[in-house]
């Protein structure tokens, strides 16, 4: 009885503090409005049943009216247990659609075997979706990247991209046909993790390349656990950082105009008297 006390109190906790920082990332980044539509996405994975899971109970309370459509990408790969999706969110009682598209076959075909396919998976996923929520006028598309993908993406980008760029919480989409917001964007991977192993989502492994793990982002991902462990707080640094940028500290000629830099009107003359004064006080040394 004590153990059961115990992990509902954890578990009571874990979810405030995830539905806080949610309702932290919707407030700073405005990405849900009264009257929208939210398309949330789900893979079957740790992180998009949580979001679904906090958005539901941020429904009931929020001062505002919003719709929620659960969406999942049938892509078709080998031994995908089609029925675990639908039977849970029938029993959540939360409306969803299954989109059926085999991407699968197409990126077997174009990928080289032995290849990371998550680039081109990646394109043909978010193609699929982009469409459907066109198609039912969805205002807002939801993912579920947190705080350490943000991390992640960041590092690699600089690291093997030589840009300082992430993920941002909120984006119109390239053909500006789709705003996509991260409503986790705050909360910490280890905590969605916890959260989900308490509350027994039905996790459904990605199998479209055996489980691949993109080694470049993996390398990211333990490096930035190590720091966690090594150094705490520095995460939450790094992802600080993310939100104070000084364009003028840094080095970018397209954000900041340094060949522009000049003196302010009557800074040149002051700057000459001042250079005379000091020229004749070293005379009369």
């Amino acid at each position: 009885m004590s153990d059961s006390r115990e992990n509902r109190e954890e578990l009571k906790k874990l979810h405030t503090r995830l539905r806080r920082n949610v309702g932290r990332a919707i407030a700073d980044f405005n990405m849900i409005e009264d009257g929208d539509k939210v398309m949330v996405c789900l893979s079957g994975g740790k992180d998009s049943y949580t979001l679904l899971d906090v958005l539901l109970h941020l429904q009931k309370i929020a001062p505002i009216a919003f719709d929620i459509l659960a969406v999942n990408l049938d892509q078709k790969q080998p031994d995908f247990p089609e029925d675990i999706l639908p039977e849970y969110l029938k029993k959540i009682g939360v409306n969803y659609h299954i989109i059926e598209n085999d991407t699968y076959s197409i990126v077997k075909r174009v990928i080289p075997e032995g290849q990371t396919t998550c680039s081109l998976c990646s394109r043909l996923r978010r193609g699929s979706l982009y469409a459907y929520a066109k198609e039912q006028k969805v205002t807002k598309i939801a993912l579920g990247h947190h705080r350490d993908d943000i991390l992640e993406t960041y590092f690699l980008n600089m690291f093997y991209g030589g840009k300082l760029k992430a993920m941002p919480p909120k984006l119109l989409s390239d053909d500006g046909g789709n705003i996509v917001i991260r409503p986790l964007a705050y909360c910490k991977e280890s905590e969605i993790e916890k959260y989900a192993e308490m509350k027994e989502f039905p996790i459904i492994p990605c199998n479209l390349c055996g489980s691949q793990e993109n080694l470049q982002r993996q390398a990211m991902k333990v490096m930035l656990q190590n720091w966690d462990k090594q150094f705490p707080g520095r995460l939450e640094s790094i992802f600080s950082s993310l939100q104070n940028i000084a364009p003028s500290q840094l080095a970018d000629t397209h954000l900041f105009d340094f060949s522009g830099l000049a003196l302010k009107a009557g800074e040149q003359e002051k700057n000459k008297s001042e250079s005379v004064n000091q020229g004749l006080e070293i005379l009369k040394m």
